[in-house]
């Protein structure tokens, strides 16, 4: 996974996919929710807004540490559902040892591909859709 600045061509840090012990997303629905006062709200409802609500975050072996970053938010919001099937992709690909699979595009769009057939997420069952679909991919 590379890292990088806008508009600049080397990437800041560049990590291997191996090195994750476990890796999680955090995603703002609407691209207001990440900005700075709306991690004042955020505290008081116990949500995922402010400026880490669009980040990835986990721990990375050899040197055992945390590791984070932002990520820009698209212009359109993120519909519950997909939010659901990317946090319980993440999830679920941490718990299996297999986050390398995020690295590989040939799994990850048939991931992806498959998983776009659905059209109900909602929280049980998108991590059951998850669970299945990574499991037919030979996870």
């Amino acid at each position: 996974m590379e890292h990088r600045r806008r508009g600049e061509t080397a990437p800041l840090t560049a990590i291997k996919w191996g090195q994750f012990v476990n890796l999680g997303v955090r995603v703002a629905y609407r691209k207001w929710q990440t900005s700075p006062a709306a991690g004042f709200v955020a505290a008081a409802r116990n949500a995922d807004w402010g400026r880490d609500g669009c980040s990835l975050q986990g721990n990375l072996r050899h040197p055992y540490e945390r590791w984070s970053v932002r990520y820009t938010h698209h212009e359109r919001r993120y519909a519950a559902g997909h939010v659901i099937v990317l946090q319980a992709l993440f999830d679920q690909l941490s718990d299996a040892k297999e986050l390398y699979r995020l690295g590989d595009p040939e799994w990850l769009g048939s991931a992806v591909t498959e998983l776009s057939s659905y059209t109900s997420w909602y929280a049980p069952r998108g991590n059951r859709l998850v669970k299945a679909t990574i499991r037919s991919l030979g996870v």
